[in-house]
């Protein structure tokens, strides 16, 4: 690999800007060797994929140390990442440096799930006379142009269309609306050219919904996303178990149901004769009444809540439940009996069985009183402003997963800025069920944590989260670091409530720009954070990762306390009770490397690129006065720790005058 990452190799002819990394040749060496290895074994004559874990910190040079062997090694590789930013930044800048310089016959591109894409038929649909008000005239041309002129029909060329335009939702791909080989628009289909393509192509992208879609299809043994692949390539895989949990379960919801009412409800209107239709509507009333009825008998308080404790103390949502049943399958076989005309009623009838068989795992199998080490879902349901859904969700992946994706590619790389906690790749690995003989690698960050940053955590006097005066202390301590940064802080908090409270409480005594998660869209509001260098973004949840700005405009970053999940839950309960249940300690084997992986993600904002400077303030003295703090410590970048407070000045202080 040195002919492609050393000092004299292709990358330092060729990129503006390189510089040879420490590691990053170690890492591309690694993943050519695993992707390489069966060479001479045909595809799909080995039981179990060969597995790698590399963790590569921030400033590696990882997209390009994966993706370079991946192509030179002749495999048909999916690449999955957890953004759209990272499938972006392959695509626009990697592939086509790729296709340059290494391998001009290179066919890739990135495959997104089918709701992306627009559908011909539904298109043409939306366009008859009864339908035209939902478009102006300005619009349905500047379609019809796109329309003839696009490739794939991919909804990301439309740059002025909102991201929850109701338009658009009329004319996307939907499973239930594709009418296949009966479609009159077939020999046109978007995205059966697409597919097409993506079986020809060496090296597909996708985000990490759509590769466990296809693998939870495949399961089923009812088709597939995706075309066949060898190798699967995890990029930030860290966040794999919580978007396996997803689709190796099952959801119902009023949204759900409501759409589908709404869609049967449109075509009766305009295709049904009067004797079909009446009863029809008459059936989706029913059904409409029935999941409101539901709606209204869950408790009101929004969150995610177990669901076994509620339907075995309320007959009356039992009662409920088998009514929703009852009015779907009604409806269903209603529609099973309507054949003609251009609607797809038979996908409408399949949605039906589908939602009714979905609601009756739910529902039923929760109410089995197992032991916790045999439950292999868990159930629960959330409350949101607009819907209530019910959701049983696996307590394990980890034999999903090898059943499903080892069990189907010769390969599998995974890669992240944060596999480990405390040096060590144990819970990954078991969250994943990973083979015995993974082989696991971890390069640090090449980046000067030592000379130009600082950790700051509080001294022991420091009240501690659970302390009543912790939250004035808090407050207090990041008015002091915000003004020795003079602002160029992004200050992250374990709640919105905490956030917010904060927020207020400073508003008005900093003299610096604040800016808040919520008062406009996220990438609004890192441009604005990334352009007034002295601005202060105060935010929680997404923002602990996934924040690239690089420069002055972020100097300071502030964690309010470790971030630990609420045990309360019903999925995290669940997991808890399992390790339980199984001899094992929940917080050490579990809480604990979850908390570590998060503040790994949340400090990781800090540096960004090799010039910059900065301090990390943990305002959390647990660091310290408890045991499992070492483990926290043990973690975090070799930046020099300091708990006096006027080291920190200092360091701004220095950083000012040398500005």
């Amino acid at each position: 690999m040195d002919d492609y990452y050393g000092s004299k190799g292709l990358l330092s002819r060729h990129m503006p800007g390189f510089e040879p990394r420490v590691g990053q040749a170690d890492m591309a060496a690694a993943v050519y060797d695993l992707l390489t290895s069966n060479d001479d074994l045909p595809f799909g004559e080995q039981d179990q994929a060969q597995c790698l874990a590399i963790e590569a910190e921030t400033g590696l040079g990882k997209t390009l140390a994966y993706l370079i062997p991946a192509v030179v090694s002749g495999r048909k590789v999916v690449v999955s990442t957890n953004t759209r930013n990272l499938q972006d930044q392959i695509i626009k800048r990697e592939i086509p440096f790729i296709q340059q310089h290494i391998a001009p016959e290179l066919q890739a591109m990135c495959v997104k799930g089918r709701q992306n894409y627009l559908c011909l038929y539904r298109w043409h649909q939306l366009n008859t006379e009864k339908q035209s008000s939902l478009l102006d005239g300005e619009e349905k041309q500047t379609i019809h142009e796109w329309v003839e002129d696009t490739m794939y029909g991919d909804r990301s060329e439309l740059s002025w269309l909102p991201s929850n335009s109701p338009l658009w939702q009329k004319v996307c791909c939907l499973s239930h609306f594709c009418l296949g080989s009966d479609c009159p628009e077939s020999s046109r289909c978007f995205l059966s050219r697409l597919r097409r393509d993506a079986a020809a192509s060496q090296l597909l992208i996708v985000n990490h919904h759509l590769l466990f879609s296809d693998l939870a299809i495949r399961k089923t043994g009812y088709g597939e996303v995706l075309p066949r692949y060898e190798a699967v390539i995890f990029d930030e895989a860290h966040h794999i178990e919580n978007v396996a949990s997803n689709f190796f379960g099952y959801s119902f919801s009023k949204y759900q149901i409501t759409d589908l009412v709404g869609d049967i409800e449109r075509s009766a209107s305009t295709a049904l004769a009067d004797t079909n239709k009446k009863l029809t509507l008459a059936q989706t009333t029913s059904l409409t009444a029935a999941i409101e009825s539901l709606n209204l008998q869950l408790p009101m308080e929004r969150g995610r809540f177990p669901l076994d404790q509620v339907l075995q103390h309320n007959s009356t949502l039992e009662n409920i439940v088998q009514s929703i049943l009852n009015a779907l399958e009604k409806l269903g076989a209603n529609l099973d009996n309507i054949r003609g005309g251009d609607e797809p009623w038979e996908q409408y009838a399949n949605r039906c069985h589908e939602l009714a068989a979905r609601l009756t795992l739910i529902t039923a199998d929760s109410l089995d009183d197992c032991p916790a080490d045999e439950l292999h879902y868990t159930y629960w349901f959330e409350r949101t402003e607009r819907n209530i859904a019910l959701f049983a969700t696996p307590i394990d992946v980890s034999q999903e997963l090898q059943s499903t994706l080892y069990a189907s590619v010769s390969a599998c790389v995974f890669t992240s800025a944060t596999l480990t906690t405390g040096g060590d790749f144990h819970f990954f690995c078991k969250r994943l069920g990973l083979p015995e003989q993974t082989k696991t690698l971890s390069f640090p960050s090449p980046f000067d944590y030592l000379n130009r940053t600082l950790l700051y955590i509080p001294k022991n006097n420091f009240p501690e989260p659970a302390s009543p005066a912790y939250t004035a202390k808090v407050q207090e301590q990041i008015k002091q670091l915000i003004e020795s940064a003079q602002g160029r802080a992004l200050v992250l908090f374990t709640s919105f409530k905490a956030m917010e409270t904060a927020f207020y409480s400073l508003k008005g005594h900093i003299p610096y720009p604040m800016l808040i998660q919520g008062e406009a869209p996220r990438h609004a509001l890192l441009n604005q954070f990334s352009r007034d260098i002295r601005s202060v973004l105060f935010a929680v949840s997404s923002f602990w990762e996934g924040v690239d700005i690089p420069g002055e405009s972020l100097s300071l970053v502030i964690i309010d306390k470790l971030p630990f999940e609420v045990p309360s839950d019903p999925v995290l309960m669940a997991r808890i009770n399992r390790i339980k249940a199984n001899g094992g300690n929940p917080f050490f084997e579990f809480q604990v490397p979850r908390a570590i992986l998060g503040l790994r993600q949340g400090v990781g904002r800090l540096m960004r690129a090799t010039n910059d400077r900065g301090v990390i303030a943990i305002l959390d003295i647990r660091l310290f006065t408890k045991g499992y703090g070492r483990r926290f410590l043990k973690s975090l970048p070799p930046s020099p720790l300091t708990r006096e407070y006027q080291q920190v000045a200092d360091f701004f202080r220095d950083d000012n005058d040398a500005h």
